[in-house]
């Protein structure tokens, strides 16, 4: 089995891919900084359920895991340069899962540098460790907000990214635009991944499920934006995972019919490709809201606010390309995924 490295495990998404992926048998290197963008505890219990202690945690230091034989974790930074060459060179790695990144749209607004130190400086460092270590696949973690200002629905891979509304979005951008050209110049195979608004247990406390979950069971009022008439492509943490591990063993390839003169953005004639990951079914905020109330037991307090800088109204994912290249689409209802998510909030914190 490959060796992988998957920079976020600490985070949402990359602690769920790192278990899949060391079920199936994979030799798996996680790595984070353990950044404090949201609470630290709530990474480090992660990291306790993969065994890895925090009292053991030394940054730069590999700690094998209690409970997974091929797991090994490093507290590292993305952007020092040196560590992580260093790290790619001894270890050997063949496919990089990229998942770190400064998250967040409305955190963008008050925090612009933190975007660039981590999302640009920090991926430009693992597309250089993948250039001068011969990486067989880079998979990195795009966003579904580079499609910005585009209003054609369902989002397709194909359309024109050129009008972000964050800077969070112009970041995502960039790393697409960063790795195609690393593609091009070093013959790199990259997978640039478009999530769509990912929820599930486990998940980070700075998004909308998880708000609203916390305030609706603790009787607070909740600040609900542009009056509720909004629509989003939520898709269970499930769905992602298991698109991700499909596409480990498909590693980008070019596409010999591009055409130049009518250029496809989502492929090339370097090994780049761009996906989408949604749910393909829109839903309306307040049902989201509504399904939180049925699986609590409770009625939210709403605040309702207008429209915050940098949202878009609603995102639609067209995700033809990927159930084409991997037999699979994604399907979880949010009926499942949020009483997955209450249940696990409510053992979790005792509630």
């Amino acid at each position: 089995m490959k060796k992988i490295l998957i920079t976020g495990t600490a985070g949402f998404i990359g602690f769920h891919l790192a278990n899949y992926l060391l079920g199936k048998g994979y030799e798996v290197i996680g790595l984070d900084v353990v950044n404090d963008y949201y609470d630290v505890n709530l990474k480090y219990s992660r990291l306790e359920q993969q065994g890895i202690p925090r009292e053991k945690i030394i940054p730069g230091s590999a700690v094998s895991s209690s409970k997974f034989s091929n797991y090994r974790f490093i507290q590292l930074n993305l952007e020092d340069k040196e560590a992580l060459l260093n790290l790619f060179k001894k270890e050997k790695i063949q496919v990089v899962i990229n998942l770190a990144a400064q998250a967040g749209v409305r955190y963008s607004l008050t925090h612009p540098e933190a975007y660039i130190s981590s999302n640009i400086t920090g991926f430009l460092n693992v597309l250089e460790a993948a250039r001068y270590n011969k990486v067989e696949h880079l998979i990195y973690a795009s966003s579904s907000s580079v499609y910005g200002l585009n209003a054609q629905l369902p989002f397709s891979v194909s359309h024109n990214v050129d009008h972000p509304v964050s800077l969070y979005a112009a970041s995502k951008k960039s790393n697409e635009l960063m790795a195609h050209t690393y593609s091009h110049l070093y013959g790199i195979p990259t997978t640039g991944l478009r999530f769509f608004t990912v929820y599930g247990p486990w998940g980070r406390p700075d998004m909308a499920l998880f708000i609203f979950t916390k305030a609706i069971l603790e009787g607070r009022e909740m600040d609900v934006y542009n009056n509720g008439d909004m629509w989003r492509d939520f898709t269970y943490i499930d769905d992602i995972v298991e698109s991700i591990s499909r596409l480990v063993e498909k590693p980008a390839r070019s596409n010999a019919m591009w055409d130049p003169v009518h250029p496809d953005p989502a492929t090339s004639p370097a090994p780049y490709r761009i996906f989408n990951i949604g749910n393909n079914q829109p839903v309306k905020l307040m049902d989201f809201v509504n399904a939180i109330e049925e699986y609590t037991g409770k009625k939210a307090k709403i605040n309702f606010q207008p429209v915050q800088p940098g949202d878009v109204l609603k995102t639609w994912a067209d995700v033809n390309d990927l159930e084409e290249e991997i037999n699979f689409k994604p399907g979880t209802s949010i009926q499942k995924g949020i009483e997955n998510f209450v249940s696990w909030y409510r053992e979790y914190y005792g509630v």
